[in-house]
């Protein structure tokens, strides 16, 4: 081997970055699981109108619905929220953070 080589081995296509991310097991948002309301108040025993209330203000959940109702009933939305905002807001309200 030359001068300065250590041995290791590089494909020098520039992508060593992007893989040691993949490989150290984080995920882009977009490829995370997402959870519903009803999932997550089951997973803690919480009621679903509290768990829409303590997701409200998170960034980073889908919030899918029309915003602009055409009539005068109630506007329905759907929200996702992913695995790692869950995990933040557990974090968040419990007791030992």
């Amino acid at each position: 081997m030359g001068p300065g080589v250590t041995g290791q081995t590089s494909s020098g296509d520039g992508h060593e970055k992007a893989d040691s991310i993949l490989a150290s097991g984080t995920q882009s948002p977009s490829s995370e699981r997402h959870y519903t309301v009803a999932e997550i108040a089951a997973m803690w025993n919480l009621g679903k109108d509290t768990v829409r209330r303590m997701f409200q203000s998170e960034p980073e959940i889908l919030v899918l619905g029309d915003s602009n109702p055409r009539r005068q009933r109630r506007s329905y939305k759907t929200l996702r929220i992913p695995e790692s905002v869950v995990e933040r807001v557990h974090l968040k309200y419990s007791l030992y953070s």
